[in-house]
């Protein structure tokens, strides 16, 4: 197999470790830089970006809507790994949006939260705490194991070997 072959295979086994998850690990940070680690629930668009519906009732909801910078990340389940030090993982660094309800795309985001996880959405809907949140990659990396480390080219979603100067 030759390099560019053993590329798209690793940018194949990316997409399906994405199309393979049903929620995010959402890292967010307050205004005074606190960390927080949450997960929620996502659909995602031909762009590349990622969708949350939440409640302001929680901590990264606020830390969105005062710190725009967020990163989230797609793991293996530990059933289906063989090294828990090597996880296959991917990473994205994101910039946030907060969707209006006004707004085309709000309405469009929904209908897609809807048809992935059904009528629970409506009834979320209805309640005035929730916010869309639009979380556009910027930069990310895919670790398929020890050694295996790869930039992701937000672009196209190719993987290529990460540059060890911007570790």
């Amino acid at each position: 197999m030759n390099d560019t072959e053993n590329l798209s295979e690793k940018t194949k086994s990316l997409q399906e470790l994405l199309a393979s998850q049903q929620t995010l690990l959402l890292s967010t940070a307050s205004g005074s830089s606190v960390p927080d680690l949450s997960v929620a629930p996502f659909v995602r668009d031909q762009a590349g970006c990622f969708y949350i519906f939440i409640s302001e009732l929680a901590t990264h909801t606020a830390n969105l809507l005062d710190n725009p910078q967020a990163s989230v990340m797609f793991i293996r389940p530990e059933s289906e790994s063989n090294n828990f030090f090597a996880r296959e993982r991917a990473v994205f660094n994101c910039k946030s949006r907060e969707i209006g309800r006004n707004e085309p795309l709000y309405t469009t985001q929904l209908k897609a939260f809807q048809d992935k996880f059904g009528e629970v959405v409506s009834l979320l809907n209805t309640l005035t705490d929730f916010h869309l949140f639009a979380l556009c990659p910027e930069s990310g990396r895919y670790i398929m194991g020890f050694g295996q480390a790869y930039t992701i080219n937000i672009e196209d979603g190719k993987v290529s070997p990460l540059n060890k100067k911007n570790i």
